[in-house]
């Protein structure tokens, strides 16, 4: 099967056949925007993911939120069209759409009728290339992610995810999306809408389609709407080192959030499937060592698991336990030496339950349009090539029990980055490699023991 599409500022169009029902499409611009196809023929709906490079870590330092404050500000109107038009254009196509700063990424997406995929295409191609960026409009914005960042203070779970990211990645790569109160209170409508200039560029961005729709149609629809888009490459930040280390912050509260964090493999390492497979054996349903150690066994916890997360060139292991004052130390204790465990091996039982936990979440992914569309780019992303259902099930299917002990080993459970929120500072002795004491995050030299 070949493509011919006319679109303007066609370069080249390769297309990669998978499986009968799961077919791949990419096309890239002469101007650096890449466009993203699978074809879903069982669906009525269609999903649309535009990533653009930039996201959290590519604000300035003194400008932190403003990727996230230019989410929303750039859908208060846009081309012929004021806030209360634009929302009623995407309403009238029955688009469900929604905006977010990522780490690496500004996103814009959708989900709609795949007849209306081309009437949204239009609305977005304003919403990229004529934003109205009116100041008035700029400090309601502001206050929206300025709510947004004071209401991590009553979601404890959430604030340390963000917290425990901050202080495992390198910094930009690990910096809350939502900025701080300084940045947020100093930023200005015109700092705000200079730095949304340099990020709205086609270079380096993604447009990721799934569902219904014609390919040969949608190159065209976005070669005339896009296709003469220009603009340099948003450039990629600095970097500092990551502070890592232990952190502690006093709160004179009835729970005790402890999160901890460890180097994994990336999405395009060698033992990533490995790594995910790991991740299901500590954290894959209430069988799984976490739940049925730390919860079901002992009852130390009301939630307790762990969650991979991959940047492109860092990714981690993140382990998150909540409970009380009274149980916070225990907690700790067995947690730590669940995960240092899982060097010594997984059962086959085990294997057979994370295996089956980990296709049932893609099996399911595979049937959500929006899903699909978030895997698209996100799979250019990291790999620059575009992987099936059937190749992600058959990778799971070949990693073994001794694959998942030796990813283990050689990304253990040590040095591990700790951030624990509550009335009274924990024991981390037992966080520290073998040879080492823990390190405090605001005492960097701190010597081996």
């Amino acid at each position: 099967m070949t493509c011919s599409p006319n679109g303007r500022g066609r370069r080249r169009v390769r297309e990669r056949c998978r499986a009968v029902a799961e077919v791949f499409h990419v096309h890239e611009f002469d101007n650096g925007l890449t466009l993203l196809g699978q074809p879903m023929e069982q669906v009525s709906s269609a999903a649309v993911t535009i990533a653009l490079p930039g996201g959290s870590a590519g604000d300035p330092g003194e400008l932190a939120g403003a990727a996230s404050v230019g989410a929303y500000w750039l859908l208060r109107g846009a081309g012929e069209r004021d806030t209360r038009a634009l929302h009623d254009a995407f309403d009238s196509l029955g688009c469900r759409h929604h905006e977010d700063a990522q780490n690496e990424h500004l996103v814009l997406g959708a989900a709609l009728l795949g007849d209306n995929l081309a009437k949204a295409l239009a609305i977005y191609s304003d919403i990229l290339r004529r934003p109205h960026l009116a100041e008035r409009a700029f400090a309601p914005c502001r206050e929206l992610i300025a709510q947004e960042l004071e209401s991590l203070e009553d979601e404890p779970m959430r604030k340390a995810s963000v917290m425990i990211r901050e202080q495992f990645y390198p910094q930009p790569l690990g910096r809350c999306p939502l900025g701080s109160r300084p940045t947020l209170t100093a930023m200005t409508p015109d700092a705000v809408a200079a730095h949304l200039g340099r990020l709205l560029s086609p270079a380096g961005a993604t447009i990721a389609v799934a569902g219904r729709f014609r390919w040969e149609e949608l190159v065209y629809v976005v070669g005339e709407l896009l296709g003469d888009w220009s603009g340099p490459a948003m450039p990629a930040p600095p970097t500092a080192p990551a502070p890592r280390g232990l952190r502690h912050l006093i709160k004179p509260t009835a729970q005790v959030q402890i999160m901890l964090a460890y180097p994994a493999e990336t999405i395009r390492g060698k033992r990533y499937y490995p790594a995910r497979l790991a991740q299901m054996v500590l954290s894959g349903g209430t069988s799984s060592r976490l739940f049925t150690e730390v919860r079901e066994k002992r009852a130390l916890v009301y939630a307790v698991g762990a969650r991979y997360h991959s940047l492109r060139d860092h990714a981690g292991m993140f382990v998150y336990a909540g409970t009380t004052p009274q149980r916070a130390q225990e907690t700790l204790d067995v947690t730590v030496a669940e995960l240092r465990r899982l060097g010594e091996g997984a059962t086959e039982e085990e294997m057979a339950r994370a295996r089956t936990q980990l296709k049932s979440a893609l099996v399911m992914q595979g049937e959500s349009t929006s899903a699909r569309a978030d895997a698209l780019a996100g799979d250019w992303h990291h790999l620059r090539r575009l992987r099936s259902l059937e190749e992600l099930s058959a990778a799971v299917d070949a990693v073994t029990a001794d694959q998942v002990a030796e990813y283990a080993r050689a990304f253990p459970a040590d040095e591990l980055t700790a951030l624990t929120i509550g009335p009274d500072e924990l024991d981390t002795s037992a966080l520290a490699a073998p040879g080492r004491r823990p390190c405090s995050s605001s005492k960097p030299d701190c010597p081996t023991a």
